[in-house]
């Protein structure tokens, strides 16, 4: 996995302990991580490394500090051409979960994978079925 790192104080971001945003491609290809304070958003991240912002539905959002991470689980309509809601969105989870875990190892961070309570929705609708 190639992973490009956004700073404008060209310091070590992923040594830093302050709380940083990172995007995985769906292809897993490629992840991009900047400092939460600099960037804000997923989607500013995306344009301050010169990509577009509405490619955001293009990765998995993470967002991480040196104790825990929280994935911003935000399941696209459109993934991966799957029209049924509940088998797109378990694709989803699980791909999402595969690529954000080999993306910390990559890095050589280990911790737990936490989805919000306000990202939960999806899952609270699953359990319906």
């Amino acid at each position: 996995m190639d992973i490009e790192i956004y700073s404008k104080n060209n310091e070590d971001v992923l040594k830093s302990k302050e709380p940083k945003l990172a995007l995985v491609s769906y292809d897993m290809s490629k992840a991009i991580v900047g400092l939460l304070d600099e960037c804000v958003e997923h989607n500013i991240l995306l344009k301050k490394t010169g990509r577009n912002a509405l490619d955001i539905d293009k990765y998995y959002r993470v967002i991480f500090d040196n104790e825990s991470a929280d994935w911003t689980f935000v399941c696209p309509a459109d993934y991966k051409g799957i029209t049924d809601k509940t088998k797109r969105i378990k694709l989803f989870y699980n791909e999402g979960f595969n690529a954000i875990a080999a993306f910390f190892a990559e890095i050589d961070y280990f911790c737990d994978i936490t989805i919000p309570k306000r990202y939960r929705r999806h899952f609270d609708m699953l359990k319906e079925y």
